[in-house]
């Protein structure tokens, strides 16, 4: 039985694509049973290609967020080529946890809390124990990265 994460299909998707567009990136829904273009973990997992996200209705929310704060993240010279691997280097992968759990408040219809639930469900791992302990008690680190590349406030 799959993880009761928050999916696609569980948030309009003009809601996603107004909330991709400004950032930089597109929304396309692919058929429910329709491989994934672009996904590195393969289906229901987002995929990147370029300036594209894909994701089709049972992509869970947190994977999307996932994916579009990799593009966030990275510089114009990665995105120029930026084909279903985000690469990046282990500072990275938790600046971009970070910043998803940070973005998740921003999206009509879901929250950071449900962003922990979501990540705790699919199976993240932090050395806390869940996604909230790790976001508030061991991910200086992850804020200290985004602050010093000026893609959050202090």
């Amino acid at each position: 039985m799959e993880p009761l994460v928050t999916r696609l299909r569980d948030v309009p998707a003009n809601v996603l694509s107004d909330f991709l567009r400004p950032r930089g990136l597109q929304l396309s829904v692919v058929a429910e049973a329709a491989d994934i273009p672009g996904s590195y973990w393969g289906s229901p997992e987002a995929g990147i290609i370029g300036e594209m996200l894909y994701a089709r209705p049972d992509t869970p929310i947190h994977s999307v967020l996932h994916t579009a704060c990799h593009w966030i993240c990275m510089d114009s010279e990665r995105r120029a080529t930026l084909h279903t691997n985000a690469g990046g280097d282990d500072a990275e992968e938790v600046a971009v946890c970070y910043l998803q759990c940070l973005l998740a408040d921003e999206l009509p219809g879901y929250n950071r809390n449900r962003a922990f639930t979501d990540m705790d469900l699919w199976g993240y791992h932090f050395r806390l124990g869940s996604a909230r302990r790790w976001f508030e008690e061991d991910a200086e680190d992850a804020r200290e990265w985004l602050l010093a590349r000026r893609l959050i406030a202090a």
